[in-house]
């Protein structure tokens, strides 16, 4: 008695791309869901350079320092609240100043708003709050 073989089919040598394709969308989608992006605060730049404009009034940094216990530093020397008022606005008089602050991180905000409006009524329009970033810490 005689068995019928199967029948055998004939080997393509192409390869399908449809499921190729369905596991490279799979795959997209779960990255997409999946991934975490870092948000940096701060990226690294140089940036171009310009030309400086001279003018009538001469422009100075001047960094007023508050330290932990709210003690405030001008040019290196300790003031209290009223002689920092009449120093800066003697000298925002004379010429336009750029104010940079250098508060403690442990020192009261009230102090540090205190201070920038005395400034502010001083006659200086710009203050910077100087501050480090620390990558570790940036969320």
């Amino acid at each position: 008695m005689r068995f019928s073989q199967p029948k055998r089919e004939e080997i393509s040598l192409g390869i399908s791309i449809a499921p190729l394709i369905d596991i490279v969308f799979l795959l997209l989608i779960f990255f997409m869901l999946t991934s975490h992006f870092e948000i940096i605060t701060g990226i690294n730049i140089k940036l171009p350079g310009v030309t400086e404009k001279t003018s009538d009034q001469s422009v100075d940094n001047m960094i007023v320092v508050i330290d932990k216990k709210g003690n405030c530093y001008l040019k290196k020397g300790k003031v209290n609240l009223k002689d920092l008022y009449l120093r800066l606005k003697r000298i925002a008089e004379q010429k336009k100043i750029n104010l940079i602050l250098q508060a403690d991180r442990d020192v009261k905000h009230g102090h540090v708003v205190r201070v920038m409006d005395l400034a502010n009524q001083a006659g200086i329009n710009s203050i910077v709050i100087s501050a480090q970033w620390e990558p570790e810490k940036v969320l």
